[in-house]
């Protein structure tokens, strides 16, 4: 199980993906913003930069989670991006609420993907110093 940890974690980031985007969906009706607007309303303004924010921070966590995973360990990738995982969700939602509740979610997820380039970074050296 350990060896596919990582993509069951990919499985994760794609639904937290769906996840962000149905709030912004909802939120659009909810608040009557009409694409292509990104303003006119706090909480629309809040979810969308969620979503945007975890689209961004994904592009720098996937990287992250393949080199742990290909250098270092499956499972203590898999881990991290679980870590990863929860850190944005918590993010995602604490941002819907209020702009200075998202702080905690932005600080683990981001520690997890550093950890995670960390690692597959250093097994990669290794590799290469080999």
């Amino acid at each position: 199980m350990s060896a596919h940890l990582p993509a069951v974690v990919v499985v994760l980031t794609v639904l937290l993906l769906f996840f962000v985007t149905w709030q912004v969906g909802r939120a659009r009706g909810r608040y009557g913003i009409r694409a292509p607007a990104t303003t006119g309303n706090e909480h629309f303004e809040r979810v969308f930069r969620a979503q945007m924010n975890t689209i961004e921070s994904t592009v720098l966590f996937l990287p992250a989670l393949w080199l742990a995973t290909q250098y270092s360990s499956a499972l203590l990738a898999g881990i991290g991006g679980l870590v990863w995982v929860a850190g944005r969700f918590w993010y995602a939602l604490a941002y819907s609420q209020a702009a200075n509740k998202r702080g905690a979610g932005f600080i683990i997820s981001m520690l997890a993907a550093l950890a995670l380039l960390l690692a597959g970074s250093w097994g990669l050296l290794r590799v290469l110093l080999a």
